[in-house]
């Protein structure tokens, strides 16, 4: 934005690569980055049994806050190895995809501004709209609605 950095940290479901959580903080903190897209994941989804947490290193996922969430919430963590960005590559796809397909031409004026482009992307086009090849070319909620079909059957 034009008042400084804002930063963007998304949880992904890798079965159907739907955002699933999401928060965008003027600063890195775990209250305000990790912890807060964690917390929308858990409120959307649950807490499935043995999920497994995957990140990079950063300290807002390896803070005791979020480790102590993760472990309240019956998950393992997993890390990617340091500097290494193929571990996370689903992730370092959907951010490639944001910065080309939201085509940011000029900051945003402000916060609010921000975080209303990034759920205009996220909730209505890239969850709902966007055709993914890693799923066949359907939607994130498409697979989301098979999976659950097949699980209920």
């Amino acid at each position: 934005s034009q008042t400084g950095w804002l930063y963007l940290t998304t949880v992904m479901d890798l079965a159907d690569r739907q955002i699933i959580g999401w928060a965008l903080s003027e600063d890195l903190s775990a209250q305000h980055t990790s912890l807060a897209a964690l917390a929308q994941a858990v409120c959307r989804r649950g807490s499935p049994s043995n999920l497994l947490f995957h990140s990079d290193q950063g300290v807002q996922y390896a803070c005791s806050e979020f480790t102590t969430m993760l472990k309240a919430n019956g998950f393992r963590q997993s890390m990617s190895r340091r500097g290494n960005c193929w571990d996370n590559a689903p992730a370092e796809s959907f951010f490639k995809t944001l910065k080309h397909e939201l085509s940011i031409a000029t900051p945003f004026e402000h916060y609010q501004q921000a975080r209303t482009r990034m759920f205009e992307f996220i909730e209505l086009w890239y969850n709902r709209k966007r055709l993914h090849s890693a799923l066949n070319y359907q939607t994130p909620v498409q697979v989301e609605q098979q999976l659950n079909h097949q699980h209920a059957a």
